[in-house]
């Protein structure tokens, strides 16, 4: 008779999945389906933070300058970010929620010519070639035109990301797809596949979030199809209540076998992960798991913030016990741990630990 699943099965599942061994770049981008991009540096972006747990000798700042070698693309998904080309092309052509006038696909046309003349283009040549002037962005404040065209016509699929320079995208032309007929229904639940299988085990408000993340964000084409993506979710991926509360994981998978339940979950080996990968992107699992609220606090006002400005949680053996806050001051790396016990663990092996993944970070930011 097979042992019921308990949360700690699912824990262990969800870090053994997650935290692979380290591997290529290419391959840890394939495995995670979704890596999220975000600006801010502290001290190091998101997306450098989530790799460097998963790809071999990973150094903040590979993706960008590895990027325009690998198969992979910017685009919308559930948020912003890179995946694999093959996943990219289930999700265009798009048709975006707001419809352009005649005079904005006009211009959108003039832009595409510019940039299949040139090849690659830098916003500012845009600006230089059309002169389209300023209007006012979602905040408020005046924008070129030619950033919100250029955006607008990235999300549209009349063009890619080519690569980055000093963190501004460079555009391109569209890669040639030849395309069979798409069928909505079976294309709309491969995606959900791919967000299933990054955040698994997924708590059922999760699953439900994620659906119409991915049919507003990825292909809002689509997004009055989001009720019946769910229920085909729900009916067809593997399921358990645990706790009262329904979790479901990829097909082909048992969070209770031993493949996920070894001892190497638990080692001694600490981590400090970034406040989007996907062991903790979910704050409802988050707290099932580990018993406390995590809050990214970056725009928290500063009296108000707990933590701090970028609280990096602290895994260890298994458990979330903490977070770090880290900065490079003067070429140093400055750690401040803060723990949920309000004291560090008093096992002799904790402090050794602390300090490897200091000089992982050190290594990592080439300090």
């Amino acid at each position: 008779m097979t042992a019921p699943l308990t949360m700690d099965h699912l824990r262990r599942y969800a870090i053994s999945r997650s935290l692979f061994k380290p591997t290529t770049l290419s391959r840890a981008i394939n495995k995670l389906g979704f890596v999220q991009l975000d600006p801010i540096r502290a001290p190091a972006r998101a997306q450098d933070l989530t790799l460097r747990h998963r790809v071999i000798d990973y150094h903040a700042g590979d993706l960008e300058a590895r990027y325009p070698r690998l198969a992979i693309e910017e685009d919308f998904f559930i948020n912003y970010g890179v995946l694999p080309h093959t996943t990219q092309r289930l999700m265009h052509p798009r048709t975006a929620r707001t419809e352009w006038p005649r005079s904005r696909w006009e211009q959108a046309q003039a832009v595409q010519e510019f940039v299949r003349s040139r090849g690659v283009v830098h916003p500012r040549e845009v600006d230089s070639a059309f002169e389209h002037g300023t209007t006012k962005n979602w905040f408020g404040g005046d924008s070129r035109a030619s950033t919100q065209l250029l955006d607008g016509m990235h999300y549209r699929g009349l063009l890619r990301v080519a690569k980055r320079e000093a963190g501004v995208r460079l555009y391109a032309p569209p890669l040639a797809d030849e395309r069979d007929a798409v069928d909505p229904d079976t294309t709309l639940d491969a995606l959900v596949d791919v967000a299933v299988a990054k955040y698994a085990p997924l708590p059922a408000a999760t699953l439900s979030r994620l659906v119409t993340s991915v049919s507003s964000a990825a292909v809002p084409q689509w997004r009055e199809r989001r009720r019946e993506a769910l229920a085909r979710a729900k009916a067809r991926l593997p399921q358990a209540t645990v706790d009262g509360c329904r979790w479901f994981w990829p097909i082909g998978e048992n969070p209770g076998s031993r493949r996920f339940a070894g001892d190497d979950v638990l080692d001694d080996d600490l981590r400090l992960l970034a406040p989007f990968d996907p062991l903790v992107w979910d704050r409802d699992r988050f707290e099932r798991f580990w018993g406390w609220a995590y809050r990214f606090e970056a725009y928290t006002p500063a009296p108000k913030r707990v933590r701090g400005y970028y609280a990096l949680p602290m895994l260890w053996r298994g458990h979330v016990i903490g977070w770090a806050n880290a900065a490079v001051r003067d070429g140093q790396l400055e750690l401040e741990p803060g723990y949920v016990r309000g004291h560090a663990p008093g096992d002799a092996a904790f402090k050794p630990a602390l300090q490897d993944e200091r000089a992982r970070l050190e290594r990592f930011l080439s300090l």
